[in-house]
């Protein structure tokens, strides 16, 4: 008797429940680690903290690119939701209590992004006006938007494009910049560029807007800074105009056929 062990285990057998065990324990680890944001679930039942298997990990501090700190998971004031449910049952659809295109939810939901603008590698924010970025210009071979009306759904003019978004990052138009007229003057708001047609044919150059009517341009959220536009600024602008795909006229609502 040598007291040699390896002829009697299936190293192979051996290998094989070693990767089973370090797997389940990766999923284990990836599953929890998924759960710093978003958790606990909301539920319409009372009593019931809905965080499932396995539960949230413990909260760590995350630093931020720019400066700052970020703890994950943490805990978040509830949020105002401005809907009703339309069935007294768990989980019935949601149907917006006043301005469907601004009480965020349904077509008009949006994240609530930090309240500051995404920024560069460099530090600098992100998308700016083309005031800001003097190094940026529209191409010859691209029709500019500046200084042609803005036509909503309704084929009316809803104000005018004074000046075109870019981003640093990507170099490329990321919204108009629209002077719309309201009860005591004028202001501006911007279209994303995504819901905007320009036109190029020269004798009646404009931009074309579907999602909205063209009074409804007055409620576009507005910014804080008017050179620049924060992370949450730029998706309820966003939501603002998805959801007048659906609310901006009534007859959206109703079925096709």
């Amino acid at each position: 008797m040598t007291g040699a062990i390896t002829s009697y285990i299936d190293i192979a057998q051996v290998v094989l429940y070693a990767f089973w065990i370090f797997f389940a324990g990766l999923i284990f680890y990836l599953r929890r680690e998924d759960k710093r944001e978003g958790y606990p679930l909301e539920t319409d039942r009372p009593r019931v903290r809905a965080v499932g298997f396995p539960s949230p990990p413990d909260p760590k501090v995350f630093q931020l690119p720019h400066g700052g700190t970020r703890l994950a998971p943490r805990d978040e004031p509830p949020t105002e939701v401005k809907a009703e449910p339309v069935g007294p049952w768990p989980g019935a659809p949601l149907e917006p209590t006043g301005n469907p295109m601004l009480d965020g939810v349904g077509p008009a939901a949006y994240a609530r992004r930090a309240d500051e603008p995404d920024r560069t590698f460099e530090g600098e924010p992100k998308i700016v006006p083309m005031r800001v970025a003097a190094d940026f210009y529209v191409a010859e071979r691209d029709p500019d938007p500046r200084g042609v009306d803005v036509i909503a759904a309704d084929n009316q003019v809803a104000g005018t494009v004074v000046d075109v978004w870019v981003d640093r990052a990507e170099p490329q138009t990321r919204y108009l910049e629209v002077e719309v007229p309201v009860a005591d003057g004028t202001r501006r708001v911007l279209l994303p560029i995504g819901f905007a047609r320009v036109s190029a044919w020269s004798l009646r150059r404009h931009v074309k807007v579907r999602a909205l009517m063209a009074d409804q341009f007055a409620d576009v959220p507005t910014l804080q800074n008017p050179d620049q536009v924060t992370m949450l600024e730029e998706d309820r602008i966003c939501a603002y105009y998805a959801g007048g795909q659906l609310y901006a006229h009534p007859m959206r609502q109703e079925p096709i056929l």
